[in-house]
């Protein structure tokens, strides 16, 4: 309830068919730590910010249950971007997980340097840092 109430602003959170396969692919690929971890729920800080995760099982009374595609990728037209994150050490570090590389680390000439990583689920992650 604490948790909960405390929420303001702009809030994300993702359906994932499995939790702790997530929270591991976010800690081995970004070294984000997931709290409050469970098979139906998660936290994710990330910076000053965060956003939350849920099982399907846990969204199976919430009228978006229906939305969930029943074949993947499930996360088709959305990118999430993490800023704060080395394109380079996560597409390394992407050997340690199911994802896929969608598109390996790159100077843009927005000013950043990216990678596009699809997880297990086909969310598709964009780790990002300012060029130097």
């Amino acid at each position: 309830d604490a948790f909960g109430s405390s929420l303001r602003g702009f809030g994300i959170n993702l359906l994932v068919s499995d939790v702790r396969k997530t929270v591991d692919f976010l800690n081995v690929v970004f070294g984000i730590h997931s709290t409050r971890v469970s098979d139906d729920f998660a936290i994710v800080p990330y910076g000053d910010q965060g956003f939350m995760m849920h099982s399907d099982a846990a969204y199976a009374s919430n009228p978006i249950h229906a939305l969930i595609p029943e074949t993947p990728p499930r996360g088709g037209g959305i990118t999430i971007h993490l800023y704060d994150s080395d394109p380079d050490t996560a597409c390394a570090n992407c050997a340690n997980v199911e994802a896929v590389i969608m598109a390996e680390a790159k100077d843009k000439p927005h000013g950043l340097r990216e990678a596009f990583i699809a997880d297990h689920d086909g969310y598709v992650w964009v780790p990002s840092r300012p060029l130097a």
